[in-house]
Protein backbone atom coordinates (compact mmCIF):
# COMPACT_ATOMS: atom_id res chain seq x y z
CA UNK A 1 0.00 0.00 0.00
CA UNK A 2 1.49 3.09 -1.04
CA UNK A 3 1.48 6.36 0.97
CA UNK A 4 -1.01 9.58 0.72
CA UNK A 5 1.33 11.05 -1.17
CA UNK A 6 3.99 8.86 -2.51
CA UNK A 7 5.70 9.87 -6.09
CA UNK A 8 7.64 6.25 -6.49
CA UNK A 9 6.99 4.18 -9.44
CA UNK A 10 8.18 1.63 -7.06
CA UNK A 11 7.47 1.61 -3.20
CA UNK A 12 8.16 -1.17 -0.69
CA UNK A 13 5.56 -0.21 1.64
CA UNK A 14 2.74 -2.91 2.20
CA UNK A 15 -0.12 -3.66 3.80
CA UNK A 16 0.32 -3.57 7.52
CA UNK A 17 -1.06 -6.03 9.77
CA UNK A 18 -1.77 -5.17 13.29
CA UNK A 19 1.06 -6.36 14.91
CA UNK A 20 3.53 -5.30 12.00
CA UNK A 21 2.09 -1.65 13.26
CA UNK A 22 3.17 -2.11 16.45
CA UNK A 23 6.58 -3.41 16.03
CA UNK A 24 8.13 0.34 16.17
CA UNK A 25 5.39 1.42 18.91
CA UNK A 26 5.70 -1.21 21.50
CA UNK A 27 9.85 -1.34 21.00
CA UNK A 28 11.01 -0.42 25.11
CA UNK A 29 12.36 2.25 26.32
CA UNK A 30 14.82 3.08 28.49
CA UNK A 31 12.47 3.24 31.50
CA UNK A 32 11.26 -0.23 30.77
CA UNK A 33 14.57 -1.72 30.51
CA UNK A 34 15.57 -0.57 33.70
CA UNK A 35 12.21 -1.32 35.50
CA UNK A 36 11.55 2.16 36.62
CA UNK A 37 7.67 3.18 37.41
CA UNK A 38 6.53 5.85 38.83
CA UNK A 39 3.38 7.97 39.81
CA UNK A 40 3.71 9.57 36.17
CA UNK A 41 4.12 5.94 34.40
CA UNK A 42 0.52 5.41 34.10
CA UNK A 43 -0.05 8.83 31.39
CA UNK A 44 2.62 7.22 29.19
CA UNK A 45 0.77 4.88 27.24
CA UNK A 46 -0.91 6.76 24.99
CA UNK A 47 0.70 5.92 21.30
CA UNK A 48 0.32 7.58 17.55
CA UNK A 49 -0.01 5.57 14.43
CA UNK A 50 1.16 7.96 11.09
CA UNK A 51 0.62 6.68 7.42
CA UNK A 52 3.30 9.53 6.10
CA UNK A 53 5.48 9.40 3.12
CA UNK A 54 8.48 10.74 5.05
CA UNK A 55 7.95 7.15 6.74
CA UNK A 56 9.06 5.09 3.56
CA UNK A 57 12.35 2.98 3.50
CA UNK A 58 13.77 5.60 2.04
CA UNK A 59 14.31 7.47 5.07
CA UNK A 60 14.22 5.70 8.19
CA UNK A 61 17.00 3.21 9.07
CA UNK A 62 15.78 -0.05 11.56
CA UNK A 63 18.36 1.56 13.95
CA UNK A 64 16.83 4.85 13.57
CA UNK A 65 13.41 3.03 14.29
CA UNK A 66 14.27 2.08 17.68
CA UNK A 67 15.34 5.29 18.52
CA UNK A 68 12.61 7.13 17.62
CA UNK A 69 10.40 5.03 18.84
CA UNK A 70 11.86 6.37 22.12
CA UNK A 71 10.86 9.73 21.16
CA UNK A 72 7.72 9.51 23.25
CA UNK A 73 6.34 10.77 26.45
CA UNK A 74 7.70 7.53 28.48
CA UNK A 75 10.88 8.88 28.25
CA UNK A 76 9.94 12.32 29.06
CA UNK A 77 8.11 10.80 32.63
CA UNK A 78 11.38 8.75 33.11
CA UNK A 79 13.27 11.93 33.95
CA UNK A 80 10.30 13.28 35.71
CA UNK A 81 10.67 10.00 38.17
CA UNK A 82 13.78 10.47 38.55
CA UNK A 83 13.72 13.86 39.64
CA UNK A 84 11.71 12.69 42.74
CA UNK A 85 14.22 10.18 43.65
CA UNK A 86 17.02 11.28 46.45
CA UNK A 87 19.71 10.38 44.85
CA UNK A 88 20.51 13.98 43.65
CA UNK A 89 22.76 12.92 40.98
CA UNK A 90 20.78 11.63 38.94
CA UNK A 91 18.73 14.74 38.68
CA UNK A 92 18.49 16.66 35.37
CA UNK A 93 17.08 20.06 34.95
CA UNK A 94 13.97 19.99 32.63
CA UNK A 95 13.72 22.42 29.93
CA UNK A 96 10.86 22.48 27.44
CA UNK A 97 10.74 24.28 24.34
CA UNK A 98 7.62 25.10 22.21
CA UNK A 99 7.17 25.61 18.72
CA UNK A 100 5.54 28.92 17.98
CA UNK A 101 3.27 26.60 15.30
CA UNK A 102 2.37 24.44 18.17
CA UNK A 103 0.67 27.31 20.52
CA UNK A 104 -2.42 27.95 18.36
CA UNK A 105 -3.00 24.25 18.55
CA UNK A 106 -3.73 24.65 22.68
CA UNK A 107 -5.38 28.20 22.08
CA UNK A 108 -7.92 26.50 19.81
CA UNK A 109 -8.31 23.00 22.06
CA UNK A 110 -9.14 25.11 25.23
CA UNK A 111 -10.44 27.97 23.64
CA UNK A 112 -8.71 30.82 25.11
CA UNK A 113 -6.04 33.29 23.68
CA UNK A 114 -2.43 32.13 22.61
CA UNK A 115 -0.97 33.94 25.21
CA UNK A 116 -3.21 32.91 28.60
CA UNK A 117 -2.29 29.21 26.40
CA UNK A 118 0.97 30.04 26.75
CA UNK A 119 1.13 30.87 30.40
CA UNK A 120 -0.98 28.05 31.03
CA UNK A 121 0.99 25.90 29.25
CA UNK A 122 4.00 26.93 31.29
CA UNK A 123 2.25 26.42 34.35
CA UNK A 124 1.61 22.73 33.29
CA UNK A 125 4.62 21.79 32.29
CA UNK A 126 6.10 23.15 35.38
CA UNK A 127 3.93 20.38 37.68
CA UNK A 128 12.95 16.44 9.35
CA UNK A 129 11.39 15.92 6.85
CA UNK A 130 12.49 17.65 3.84
CA UNK A 131 16.12 17.57 4.52
CA UNK A 132 15.78 13.93 5.14
CA UNK A 133 14.42 13.81 2.01
CA UNK A 134 17.06 15.42 0.02
CA UNK A 135 20.05 13.30 1.76
CA UNK A 136 18.45 10.17 1.67
CA UNK A 137 16.63 10.20 -1.83
CA UNK A 138 17.41 12.89 -3.87
CA UNK A 139 21.48 13.42 -3.30
CA UNK A 140 24.12 16.02 -4.29
CA UNK A 141 22.44 17.40 -6.97
CA UNK A 142 20.11 18.86 -4.69
CA UNK A 143 21.85 18.78 -1.41
CA UNK A 144 24.11 21.09 -2.50
CA UNK A 145 21.83 23.88 -2.70
CA UNK A 146 20.18 23.56 0.57
CA UNK A 147 20.49 26.78 3.09
CA UNK A 148 23.04 25.67 5.60
CA UNK A 149 21.02 27.80 8.53
CA UNK A 150 20.02 25.78 11.23
CA UNK A 151 16.63 25.08 11.96
CA UNK A 152 14.93 26.89 14.93
CA UNK A 153 14.88 23.79 16.80
CA UNK A 154 18.41 23.20 15.95
CA UNK A 155 19.46 26.63 17.27
CA UNK A 156 17.06 26.43 20.56
CA UNK A 157 19.05 23.08 21.18
CA UNK A 158 22.18 24.91 21.50
CA UNK A 159 20.90 27.73 23.25
CA UNK A 160 20.06 25.80 26.09
CA UNK A 161 22.38 23.04 26.00
CA UNK A 162 25.65 26.11 25.68
CA UNK A 163 24.10 29.29 26.58
CA UNK A 164 21.51 28.49 28.89
CA UNK A 165 23.98 25.63 31.05
CA UNK A 166 26.86 27.88 31.05
CA UNK A 167 24.45 29.93 32.48
CA UNK A 168 23.27 28.09 35.13
CA UNK A 169 26.58 26.66 35.60
CA UNK A 170 25.60 22.87 34.64
CA UNK A 171 26.89 20.32 32.30
CA UNK A 172 24.98 19.80 29.28
CA UNK A 173 24.20 16.27 30.19
CA UNK A 174 22.57 17.97 33.53
CA UNK A 175 19.65 18.91 30.77
CA UNK A 176 17.21 17.27 29.69
CA UNK A 177 15.45 19.22 26.56
CA UNK A 178 12.25 18.56 25.62
CA UNK A 179 11.07 20.19 22.44
CA UNK A 180 6.82 20.13 21.68
CA UNK A 181 6.31 20.30 17.44
CA UNK A 182 3.21 20.40 15.33
CA UNK A 183 4.64 17.23 13.22
CA UNK A 184 6.54 14.37 13.51
CA UNK A 185 9.14 14.80 11.69
CA UNK A 186 10.61 16.74 14.02
CA UNK A 187 11.35 13.43 16.08
CA UNK A 188 13.67 12.68 12.75
CA UNK A 189 15.35 15.74 13.01
CA UNK A 190 16.44 15.55 16.53
CA UNK A 191 18.16 12.12 15.69
CA UNK A 192 20.07 13.88 12.77
CA UNK A 193 21.46 16.33 14.65
CA UNK A 194 23.49 14.01 15.66
CA UNK A 195 26.17 15.33 18.82
CA UNK A 196 27.52 18.68 18.15
CA UNK A 197 31.25 19.54 19.70
CA UNK A 198 29.73 22.54 21.49
CA UNK A 199 27.37 20.54 23.61
CA UNK A 200 29.97 17.99 24.87
CA UNK A 201 28.43 14.74 23.83
CA UNK A 202 25.14 16.11 24.42
CA UNK A 203 22.29 16.44 22.12
CA UNK A 204 20.36 19.42 21.76
CA UNK A 205 16.83 18.28 21.82
CA UNK A 206 16.40 14.60 24.19
CA UNK A 207 12.84 14.45 23.39
CA UNK A 208 10.54 15.25 20.81
CA UNK A 209 6.35 15.10 21.77
CA UNK A 210 4.35 16.84 19.11
CA UNK A 211 1.54 19.10 20.49
CA UNK A 212 -1.08 16.19 19.92
CA UNK A 213 0.91 13.70 22.74
CA UNK A 214 1.28 16.84 24.91
CA UNK A 215 -2.98 17.09 24.69
CA UNK A 216 -3.03 13.43 25.95
CA UNK A 217 -0.67 13.81 28.54
CA UNK A 218 -3.30 16.79 29.97
CA UNK A 219 -6.46 14.66 28.80
CA UNK A 220 -5.66 11.91 30.83
CA UNK A 221 -3.99 13.47 33.95
CA UNK A 222 -5.66 14.81 36.92
CA UNK A 223 -5.09 18.40 35.91
CA UNK A 224 -6.28 19.87 33.05
CA UNK A 225 -4.22 23.27 31.13
CA UNK A 226 -7.13 25.40 32.73
CA UNK A 227 -6.99 24.17 36.06
CA UNK A 228 -2.46 24.73 36.02
CA UNK A 229 -1.09 28.24 37.61
CA UNK A 230 -0.91 30.66 34.73
CA UNK A 231 3.31 31.30 34.59
CA UNK A 232 5.40 33.86 33.40
CA UNK A 233 6.17 33.30 29.89
CA UNK A 234 9.90 35.15 29.96
CA UNK A 235 11.06 34.96 33.15
CA UNK A 236 12.26 38.26 34.80
CA UNK A 237 12.08 40.13 31.02
CA UNK A 238 9.10 42.42 30.69
CA UNK A 239 7.17 41.52 27.92
CA UNK A 240 4.12 40.26 28.40
CA UNK A 241 2.22 38.97 25.14
CA UNK A 242 3.16 36.41 22.41
CA UNK A 243 4.78 37.67 19.30
CA UNK A 244 5.95 35.58 16.20
CA UNK A 245 8.20 35.61 13.49
CA UNK A 246 6.81 37.19 9.32
CA UNK A 247 5.68 34.32 7.22
CA UNK A 248 2.05 32.11 6.79
CA UNK A 249 2.81 29.36 8.68
CA UNK A 250 5.92 28.37 9.10
CA UNK A 251 9.23 29.18 10.06
CA UNK A 252 9.60 32.11 8.67
CA UNK A 253 12.95 32.13 6.44
CA UNK A 254 11.66 32.75 3.36
CA UNK A 255 9.74 36.41 4.38
CA UNK A 256 13.15 37.50 6.18
CA UNK A 257 15.73 36.08 3.63
CA UNK A 258 13.52 38.19 0.89
CA UNK A 259 13.40 41.78 2.88
CA UNK A 260 17.36 41.19 3.77
CA UNK A 261 18.41 40.79 -0.42
CA UNK A 262 16.09 43.38 -1.42
CA UNK A 263 17.93 45.53 0.90
CA UNK A 264 21.42 44.31 0.13
CA UNK A 265 21.27 43.47 -3.32
CA UNK A 266 18.88 46.14 -4.42
CA UNK A 267 18.65 49.09 -1.59
CA UNK A 268 14.83 48.43 -1.45
CA UNK A 269 13.06 48.23 1.67
CA UNK A 270 10.53 46.15 1.50
CA UNK A 271 7.28 46.48 4.58
CA UNK A 272 4.78 43.70 3.08
CA UNK A 273 5.84 40.30 1.38
CA UNK A 274 3.06 39.76 -0.83
CA UNK A 275 2.46 35.77 -1.57
CA UNK A 276 0.90 34.94 -4.77
CA UNK A 277 -0.46 31.47 -4.97
CA UNK A 278 0.26 29.95 -8.62
CA UNK A 279 -1.32 26.01 -9.57
CA UNK A 280 -2.26 25.68 -5.86
CA UNK A 281 -2.48 27.47 -2.39
CA UNK A 282 0.36 25.39 -1.26
CA UNK A 283 3.05 26.62 -3.95
CA UNK A 284 3.07 30.46 -3.81
CA UNK A 285 5.54 33.33 -5.30
CA UNK A 286 6.45 36.40 -3.88
CA UNK A 287 8.72 38.41 -6.18
CA UNK A 288 10.59 41.97 -6.07
CA UNK A 289 10.34 44.20 -9.29
CA UNK A 290 12.87 47.06 -9.99
CA UNK A 291 12.36 49.25 -13.39
CA UNK A 292 9.88 47.17 -14.70
CA UNK A 293 11.89 44.03 -14.18
CA UNK A 294 11.74 41.00 -11.60
CA UNK A 295 14.88 40.57 -10.37
CA UNK A 296 14.09 38.91 -7.19
CA UNK A 297 12.28 35.50 -7.29
CA UNK A 298 11.10 33.34 -4.47
CA UNK A 299 8.83 30.64 -3.72
CA UNK A 300 7.51 28.58 -1.17
CA UNK A 301 6.78 24.57 -1.93
CA UNK A 302 4.50 22.95 0.35
CA UNK A 303 3.91 19.39 0.59
CA UNK A 304 5.28 17.11 -1.28
CA UNK A 305 3.48 17.32 -4.51
CA UNK A 306 4.31 20.33 -4.71
CA UNK A 307 8.61 19.27 -4.19
CA UNK A 308 8.40 16.72 -6.81
CA UNK A 309 7.54 19.18 -9.48
CA UNK A 310 10.11 21.53 -7.96
CA UNK A 311 12.77 18.91 -8.26
CA UNK A 312 11.75 17.49 -11.48
CA UNK A 313 12.04 21.52 -12.57
CA UNK A 314 15.11 21.73 -10.99
CA UNK A 315 16.81 18.58 -12.71
CA UNK A 316 15.44 20.12 -15.78
CA UNK A 317 17.10 23.70 -15.73
CA UNK A 318 13.90 25.11 -15.58
CA UNK A 319 13.30 26.21 -12.34
CA UNK A 320 13.25 30.28 -12.25
CA UNK A 321 13.49 30.93 -8.77
CA UNK A 322 16.32 32.37 -6.60
CA UNK A 323 15.28 30.99 -3.08
CA UNK A 324 12.56 28.45 -2.15
CA UNK A 325 11.08 27.74 1.41
CA UNK A 326 10.08 24.02 1.19
CA UNK A 327 8.23 22.32 3.94
CA UNK A 328 7.25 18.45 3.81
CA UNK A 329 3.29 19.09 5.29
CA UNK A 330 1.04 20.60 2.59
CA UNK A 331 -0.37 23.30 4.54
CA UNK A 332 2.80 24.15 6.70
CA UNK A 333 3.37 23.77 10.04
CA UNK A 334 0.25 24.38 11.60
CA UNK A 335 -0.88 21.08 9.32
CA UNK A 336 1.46 19.23 11.05
CA UNK A 337 0.25 16.13 11.79
CA UNK A 338 1.47 15.75 15.19
CA UNK A 339 -2.10 18.17 15.89
CA UNK A 340 -4.25 19.20 12.77
CA UNK A 341 -5.82 15.69 12.58
CA UNK A 342 -9.18 13.97 13.88
CA UNK A 343 -8.90 11.42 16.31
CA UNK A 344 -8.95 8.48 13.27
CA UNK A 345 -6.54 9.87 11.76
CA UNK A 346 -7.64 12.47 8.97
CA UNK A 347 -6.55 16.00 8.13
CA UNK A 348 -9.15 18.13 10.34
CA UNK A 349 -9.84 21.31 8.72
CA UNK A 350 -11.93 22.98 11.33
CA UNK A 351 -9.11 22.56 13.41
CA UNK A 352 -6.61 24.13 10.95
CA UNK A 353 -9.17 27.33 10.02
CA UNK A 354 -9.13 27.40 13.36
CA UNK A 355 -5.58 27.60 13.91
CA UNK A 356 -4.94 29.53 10.88
CA UNK A 357 -6.95 32.39 12.12
CA UNK A 358 -5.61 32.57 15.79
CA UNK A 359 -1.86 32.46 14.23
CA UNK A 360 -2.54 35.37 11.61
CA UNK A 361 -3.85 37.32 15.02
CA UNK A 362 -0.57 36.97 16.89
CA UNK A 363 1.04 40.37 16.75
CA UNK A 364 4.52 40.06 14.51
CA UNK A 365 7.86 40.69 15.39
CA UNK A 366 10.72 41.07 12.92
CA UNK A 367 13.71 39.30 14.63
CA UNK A 368 16.42 41.61 14.15
CA UNK A 369 14.23 44.87 16.37
CA UNK A 370 14.74 42.45 19.32
CA UNK A 371 17.27 43.92 22.12
CA UNK A 372 17.25 40.22 23.46
CA UNK A 373 18.04 38.59 20.03
CA UNK A 374 21.21 41.50 20.09
CA UNK A 375 22.42 40.32 23.47
CA UNK A 376 22.01 36.95 22.52
CA UNK A 377 24.30 37.65 19.29
CA UNK A 378 26.91 39.33 21.43
CA UNK A 379 27.39 37.86 24.85
CA UNK A 380 26.70 34.40 23.65
CA UNK A 381 27.77 34.17 19.96
CA UNK A 382 30.22 37.11 20.05
CA UNK A 383 28.74 39.47 17.21
CA UNK A 384 26.57 38.29 14.22
CA UNK A 385 29.62 37.40 11.66
CA UNK A 386 31.80 35.45 14.55
CA UNK A 387 33.16 32.16 13.91
CA UNK A 388 31.49 31.06 17.08
CA UNK A 389 28.41 32.20 15.17
CA UNK A 390 28.79 30.56 11.78
CA UNK A 391 29.67 27.29 14.21
CA UNK A 392 26.63 27.34 15.91
CA UNK A 393 24.05 28.48 13.26
CA UNK A 394 24.81 26.59 10.30
CA UNK A 395 25.06 23.17 9.49
CA UNK A 396 26.34 21.05 6.61
CA UNK A 397 24.46 17.92 4.89
CA UNK A 398 25.45 15.24 3.22
CA UNK A 399 24.30 12.37 0.54
CA UNK A 400 23.36 8.99 2.13
CA UNK A 401 23.02 5.93 0.10
CA UNK A 402 20.36 3.97 0.97
CA UNK A 403 20.52 1.55 3.47
CA UNK A 404 19.76 -2.03 3.30
CA UNK A 405 18.14 -2.35 6.61
CA UNK A 406 15.92 0.26 6.33
CA UNK A 407 12.32 0.09 8.57
CA UNK A 408 8.79 1.46 7.66
CA UNK A 409 7.64 2.79 11.02
CA UNK A 410 4.40 4.21 11.85
CA UNK A 411 4.02 5.80 15.19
Amino acid sequence: MKCEHCTRKECSKKTKTDDQENVSADAPSPAQENGEKGEFHKLADARIFLSDCLACDSCVTAEEGVQLSQQNAKDFFRVLNLNKKCDTSKHKVLVVSVCPQSLPYFAAKFNVSVTDASRRLCGFLKSLGWVRYAERVLGRPITAHLCTAKSPQQVMGSLVKDYFARQQNLSPEKIFHVIVAPCYDKKLEALQEGFPPALHGSRGADCVLTSGEIAQIMDQGDLSVKDAAVDTLFGDLKEDKVTRHDGASSDGHLAHIFRHAAKELFNEDVEEVTYRALRNKDFQEVTLEKNGEVVLRFAAAYGFRNIQNMILKLKKGKFPYHFVEVLACAGGCLNGRGQAQTPDGHADKALLRQMEGIYADIPVRRPESSAHMQELYQEWLEGINSPKAREVLHTTYQSQERGAHSLDIKW
